[in-house]
């Protein structure tokens, strides 16, 4: 015999009843945590790949004022220029900040600091160029520039590192299977990439 529905109101039927304290149990099991420290790696990735773009819109510049002075020194600038648009041209999904997917932009970028490298070293050729005021502004742009990639790269770890670790944890890596939150990759520096590049002319 079942009870009569007077007996058990609208708001204790059983569908009625989970989908009012399912948002309570998500947020004490941790599931609204594990959505902001998502979303912080997704906006630090961001302030990642701005340093990166403030590097490349620096270039175009630089490899102006560079020209007018290594006018036999086409075959440096061409790969500066390449390696630039390879780099801009490599675009990470932040819902996918796997370790590949992390890693082929860092190989795409790491291609760029070389052929900058590359470019300021034919340069100690050139001493009228190191004197040049537009250069003189542009280098200490660029190593601004260097600094701040490693200051955010340096913050993306940390915050995946904070998020992975959560994530993890018991009874989190419960609900972090079931929700779908993936670990996210961390951001490997190359052997010596650890420090800002010394720009010096």
């Amino acid at each position: 015999m079942t009870a009569p529905n007077f007996l058990f109101p609208k708001l204790f039927r059983p569908r009625l009843f989970l989908m009012m304290v399912l948002p309570f149990l998500l947020n004490s099991c941790g599931y609204n945590q594990m959505v902001s420290k998502e979303e912080a790696v997704g906006g630090q990735w961001a302030n990642v790949e701005t340093a990166y773009q403030r590097r490349a819109d620096l270039i175009p510049n630089l490899v102006s004022t560079v020209k007018g002075y290594a006018q036999f020194e086409q075959e440096t600038l061409l790969g500066v220029v390449e390696a630039r648009s390879k780099a801009t041209g490599m675009q990470v999904n932040v819902d996918k900040l796997d370790e590949a997917s992390i890693q082929k932009f860092q190989e795409s970028q790491a291609a760029l600091s070389g052929a900058l490298s590359r470019l300021l070293v034919v340069v100690e050729k050139y001493p009228d160029l190191k004197a040049n005021q537009n250069f003189l502004e542009l280098q200490s742009q660029l190593e601004g520039t260097e600094n701040r990639i490693n200051v955010e790269r340096r913050r993306f770890n940390e915050m995946v590192q904070d998020y992975n670790a959560y994530i993890r944890k018991f009874p989190n890596n419960l609900i972090s299977g079931i929700f779908g939150f993936e670990k996210k990759g961390y951001f490997k520096a190359d052997a010596g990439s650890e420090k800002a590049p010394k720009v010096e002319f």
